[in-house]
């Protein structure tokens, strides 16, 4: 989910992310009544490239689609962006099943990858002659690749985690306010980050929570597990992982307590609580900080710090795939290639916040130097970096985007509306298997 993923979920990611990206969060607006305008020319004789987001992946906004449009003078960049990815994906696996309705350049979260690349595969272009394996974190280029070396997904950002939050809330409650001393108290444990929230609950502004939302606290817990909805059988495994269990419960204590929001991520709602300062702190992957920037009133610019997240992890990361039913399938392959290449994924960083999967970036100036003005003085660079590098490697299944917001979105959020925990689990497990099984 990026950010505006999901965002990526990409919340940029999106989430988007950003969506995240996570978080996640884009989409395909195309409703495949006008499949010849996918892919074509123009009035004045420019090839038109289509892209299909969810959320905000950020190449619009960091002006790259302006840049290779400027270097290839004869091409048209139109992007068309759905919000959250649960609306996006579905309509992208109905327009790649039926070999229409589809845009050039379609992106996918992470979350949906292991399907797209399982049962897609020969709907999409092989990108490996286009992107270099080279560029990209070995885990990153696999998950875009089917069992047989086709790589059909060529990968955009990662969500290594950190904690984003309220430097004038902190201490408007008595907290410390220093990223260092923060991530020592927190360090090692989410259960610990948790303490922390008790202790600011003692002191908190009226109308103020700890954390954002349930679905926020649940995927960073989750996102520091190497196993969580599929194991390397590739056999479902989220309702007898104890890490799973683990996850929920802790949240949904924290939400019992009244440490949370009783928002949805990427809803209206949620979006204002951002907005006017509602709660103190949030999960974040690099790709929320773009999205924070989107739904912050201008005057909450510095007043956001970054802190080491309790425990690595990634949350979000998405993917472009090139589908073969396009008529101009050679050049969204090389505009897939070139926005995902080192360079623009390091541009895209340090103006949106979108984490590269091209570890040759890492110790780049643009990258370890970067700042963002939400979140003033912050060495964003170095602490996603260090996340990065010590993140585990995730099992990804086919269906975690569905697991994943059935233990958010019909699960743990019914504890902020007088549900027990175990009332939550419960009507999460029902959610799931229902949906698994069509």
């Amino acid at each position: 989910m990026r950010a505006i993923r999901t965002a990526r979920h990409r919340a940029v990611v999106l989430a988007t992310v950003a969506a995240l990206g996570a978080g996640l969060l884009a989409g395909c607006a195309d409703d495949g009544k006008d499949e010849d305008a996918a892919s074509s020319g123009n009035s004045d004789g420019k090839t038109t490239i289509t892209v299909g987001l969810f959320g905000t992946f950020g190449f619009k906004e960091a002006g790259l689609y302006d840049e290779y449009m400027k270097q290839n003078p004869d091409i048209q960049i139109k992007e068309t962006v759905t919000e959250r990815n649960e609306n996006y994906y579905p309509a992208l696996l109905s327009h790649l099943t039926q070999n229409s309705g589809l845009q050039d350049i379609q992106g996918v979260e992470v979350g949906n990858i292991a399907e797209i690349t399982s049962t897609q595969a020969d709907k999409l272009v092989d990108l490996s002659k286009y992107g270099k394996k080279a560029d990209f974190l070995e885990s990153k280029w696999a998950q875009g690749t089917t069992k047989d070396g086709k790589t059909v997904a060529l990968g955009t950002d990662v969500g290594p985690m950190a904690i984003c939050y309220r430097k004038d809330i902190f201490e408007q409650a008595g907290l410390p306010t220093d990223r260092e001393e923060l991530a020592k108290l927190w360090e090692g444990d989410w259960a610990k980050f948790i303490d922390v929230g008790r202790d600011f609950k003692k002191n908190a502004p009226k109308g103020v929570t700890f954390m954002d939302s349930p679905g926020g606290l649940l995927n960073a817990v989750l996102s520091s597990e190497t196993e969580k909805f599929y194991n390397a059988e590739g056999e479902v495994i989220y309702k007898t992982n104890p890490a799973v269990k683990d996850a929920f419960d802790l949240t949904a204590d924290a939400a019992s307590e009244g440490l949370i929001g009783k928002q949805v991520q990427f809803q209206p709602a949620w979006d204002t609580t951002i907005a006017k300062g509602k709660f103190a702190a949030m999960s974040c992957p690099p790709w929320m900080l773009g999205y924070i920037e989107s739904k912050s009133e201008a005057s909450s610019a510095g007043k956001w710090d970054v802190a080491k997240a309790p425990k690595a992890g990634n949350w979000g990361g998405s993917f472009l795939a090139v589908p073969k039913a396009g008529k101009n399938a050679e050049e969204a392959a090389k505009l897939a290639a070139w926005l995902t290449a080192p360079e623009q994924q390091a541009t895209l960083f340090a103006k949106r916040g979108s984490f590269p999967s091209a570890p040759a970036t890492y110790e780049g100036e643009q990258v370890r130097a970067a700042k963002n003005k939400m979140t003033g003085d912050a060495p964003i660079g170095e602490i996603f970096g260090d996340a990065a590098k010590t993140s585990p490697v995730q099992v990804i299944g086919p269906k975690d985007q569905i697991i994943q917001q059935g233990l958010t979105d019909n699960g743990v959020i019914l504890v902020t509306k007088g549900k027990s925990a175990a009332q939550a689990w419960s009507n999460a497990i029902k959610t799931i298997d229902n949906n698994l099984e069509k």
